[in-house]
């Protein structure tokens, strides 16, 4: 799907106010309504727009601990990668998960109660998987940004 300026006008200001009405979006982006839910429609089926989801306060839900954690794993388990795979589907502390280059094969962002509970998962879960050489923790002492948005001047160039 080709973007044009008002496609990124819709998306800035979806990422903005995601519950925003199709009324007001149209006024913001100075289209008709039913103009207006054409593009955020071919957005969605073009899956451009991939869904919407309330952002929650974490602290205030009392998820007390964030840390990044890389995970390296040894080569010689078959399966090696499906496996740890499959496990990560099943851990509600992992809300990221990421493979990458450097030395570790991939980078968790888990979410934890407390450090008890972050200390449980660490030792009776992540440990335990089969094919894991080693973790390294990093525990997150204060956030400083920390946004899902795309900035609509990195979408800029590419259109």
């Amino acid at each position: 799907m080709q973007l044009d300026a008002t496609d990124l006008k819709i998306l800035q200001q979806l990422q903005t106010d995601g519950r925003i009405s199709n009324q007001d979006l149209a006024d913001k982006v100075f289209l008709s309504p039913s103009s207006c839910l054409r593009r955020v429609r071919a957005l969605e089926e073009a899956g451009i727009i991939h869904h919407y989801c309330a952002v929650i306060d974490a602290t205030k839900v009392g998820i007390e601990v964030e840390a990044f954690v890389q995970v390296t794993m040894r080569r010689d388990v078959e399966d090696w990668h499906e496996n740890f795979s499959r496990a990560l589907q099943q851990w509600p502390e992992v809300v990221a998960t990421y493979i990458i280059t450097g030395d570790a094969n991939y980078l968790l962002k888990v979410r934890a109660r407390n450090l008890k509970h972050y200390s449980g998962f660490v030792l009776e879960r992540l440990y335990k998987t089969a094919g894991v050489l080693d973790i390294r923790s990093n525990i997150v002492l204060q956030t400083l940004k920390d946004t899902h948005q795309i900035a609509v001047e990195l979408m800029q160039d590419q259109y």
